[in-house]
């Protein structure tokens, strides 16, 4: 599998230091209306390391293994006894089942040496408006990046993909019905990292006849059998909290409007519940629960190739995860941007009594890759992982996050989202 997923692609990302990022261009893209200058100051300002000025290489034939890993999972979760399965450790609002399937599920992969291996899933997976900006600002700075950026997706069709993708929701849910008015939500929105990203889908929505507002959820009111805000009915949520089961006392009102079915809401509780609970991968990558699931033979080959063993935490299993924990990375189950990761040969004592306390999986630990970018005439060694945005089982847009340290961060200089290009399997003959 490592031959497959591209020896020339290793090559070019530890030894071609070339800048592809036209920043110019990208004040650009992220300039495509009005406000442009200011969102695109507002992340120089608060996100200097949003963007790095470099590609990442990646094999196509790795491209198609994580696809095939994304498919293999999809077959699973549409299996009624999976469902039933997950359900039963869900929040009781994921009981709820809606049409829409969810927007921006996110498939994040480390690459091995065994290929790629799925470390999670996440359904409300932030980046992808950005990103499409982004793969618009790339210019040829060297031979090898002329010959693969052809392959990158123009920024207009992938936007054009994402504005489809609400409507399709939409349409699952109202049938022809106009939509209005889309809210996206968040806490606190302006304080959020990706808060610049909130504002492009704005103008976005609003480019293609949608009104849309950024709010809060505590601003939302059900009243008179509609979710509201300042009085405006609300249509359509594109849900940005990390409440994945709308729990928290300023959810109230989004959440009785989604169970009354008064608003469509993407990405849901269900959807977080089926795919993104960590737990899940503790039975993704368990053959006997597979197999007692009726998941076939072909699917569970796919799984557990390509999904590093995952375990819930329990404390009688305290001692023995111990004496593993240099092998081991430690998530919590209801977890998102690494908050509250660990992994396992950094971890103290105290740490570790918070995991068996705390609802954690414990996950065979796969380092990630290496891109090595030149920042101030030297040349720095950064982790990588790979996003797939995925709608409905379809990759939208494969990206990369570089950064130092043990998990993502956008902190680190020279690191941040960058766009993935495909280096074509006929090098390898």
């Amino acid at each position: 599998m490592s031959r497959e997923c591209s020896i020339l692609a290793e090559q070019l990302n530890r030894n071609c230091q070339c800048i592809s990022l036209d920043r110019v261009a990208l004040g650009r893209a992220l300039a495509g209306g009005e406000s442009g200058a200011d969102l695109a100051a507002l992340i120089d300002a608060g996100r200097p390391n949003l963007f790095a000025d470099s590609a990442v290489f990646v094999g196509a034939a790795c491209l198609q293994r994580m696809a095939d890993i994304i498919a293999a999972i999809e077959r699973v979760v549409a299996m009624p006894a999976w469902q039933a399965r997950v359900l039963a450790w869900a929040p009781s609002a994921a009981r709820h089942a809606p049409k829409a399937a969810g927007v921006f599920h996110g498939y994040d992969f480390h690459l091995s040496a065994n290929g790629p291996q799925l470390i999670e899933i996440n359904t409300n997976a932030g980046g992808g408006l950005l990103n499409a900006a982004l793969a618009q600002a790339q210019k040829a700075c060297c031979a090898e990046v002329s010959a693969v950026l052809p392959g990158v997706h123009p920024a207009a069709t992938v936007e054009q993909d994402y504005v489809d993708m609400f409507r399709e929701e939409w349409r699952a849910e109202r049938g022809e019905a106009p939509l209005g008015r889309i809210a996206i939500v968040d806490v606190q929105p302006n304080a959020q990292f990706l808060y610049p990203e909130f504002l492009l889908f704005q103008k976005l929505f609003e480019r293609h006849g949608v009104a849309a507002t950024i709010c809060d959820p505590a601003a939302l009111r059900f009243e008179d059998g509609a979710l509201r805000h300042e009085g405006e009915r609300i249509d359509l949520v594109y849900n940005r909290l990390t409440d994945f089961g709308l729990d928290a006392p300023e959810s109230a009102a989004l959440r009785e409007a989604y169970l009354a079915g008064a608003v469509v809401v993407t990405p849901h509780p269900r959807a977080h519940a089926v795919y993104a609970d960590k737990r899940n991968l503790s039975l993704l990558t368990d053959a006997a629960a597979l197999a007692e699931l009726g998941v076939d033979a072909a699917t569970r080959e796919v799984l557990l190739a390509g999904i590093p063993r995952t375990e819930r935490v329990r404390r009688e299993d305290g001692d023995a995860l111990w004496a593993r924990r240099r092998q081991l990375f430690f998530k919590p189950a209801a977890g998102y941007g690494s908050k509250a990761a660990y992994r396992g040969d950094k971890m103290t004592k105290r740490a570790f009594e918070e995991v068996l306390t705390g609802g954690y999986v414990a996950q065979v630990l796969v380092p990630p890759s290496e891109r090595v970018v030149g920042l101030e005439g030297q040349s720095i060694g950064l982790k990588l992982d790979l996003r797939n945005y995925v709608y409905r089982g379809r990759v939208q847009l494969v990206i990369a996050r570089l950064y130092q340290g043990q998990t993502t961060n956008f902190r680190t200089a020279g690191g941040g989202f960058a766009p993935v290009l495909t280096v074509p399997m006929m090098e390898e003959r």
